[in-house]
Formats: structure tokens, sequence, C-alpha cells
């Protein structure tokens, strides 16, 4: 019983993440939600605002520096996982004879 409603509310998770894929502009068409206001306001005003002469950077580093701050240390968690799981450890013979 509790395998089949599992299994029906994936379906209708499915469903409703298909409809919102459809619903959503095609990519590249100026009613996308990512061309709004924002990106208008970086670019006119990065220079002014910034000091920075690359606008990606002023972005990166004034604007959304928190976020690239916490996306930094996802990463570097994510990195220090997968060597610790990685990472050859003696066996309990080698231990042993030393």
């Amino acid at each position: 019983m509790m395998k089949r409603l599992i299994s029906v509310l994936f379906f209708a998770l499915f469903l409703a993440l298909s409809y919102a894929v459809l619903q959503m502009p095609p990519a590249g068409t100026p009613d996308a939600p990512s061309y709004n206001h924002t990106t208008e306001h970086y670019l006119a005003n990065a220079l002014e605002e910034t000091g920075a002469t690359n606008v990606v950077a002023a972005i990166l580093t004034d604007y959304r520096a928190w976020d690239t701050l916490g996306e930094t240390i996802v990463l570097f968690t994510a990195i220090v996982a997968v060597i610790s799981v990685l990472r050859k450890r003696p066996t309990a013979e080698v231990i042993r004879d030393e």
C-alpha cells in the first residue's frame, strides 16, 4: 500500500514538473524569466557602482559575493568528501607488521 502511494506521489510530481517546463518560454526570448530588471540594472550600473571594468567580475565579486562564497564552500566540502571516501587506507595486515 505504501509503495503504491509513493509511486502515485512521484507520478503526480513528475506531471506537475512536466507541466511547468512546458509552460516556460523558449530559451533566448525576451519573455524568459532570466531577462528582468535586475539584468538591466547590472549592465547599466556595474561600472559606476563597483568600479570593475569587467561586468562578470563585478557581478560575481560585488553583487553576488555571498552567493559565490556559499557555492565555493559547497564545492570545497564536496571535494573533501570525495577525497575522504576515495583515499586508500592502510589495511589491518600492514598495521600489524609495523
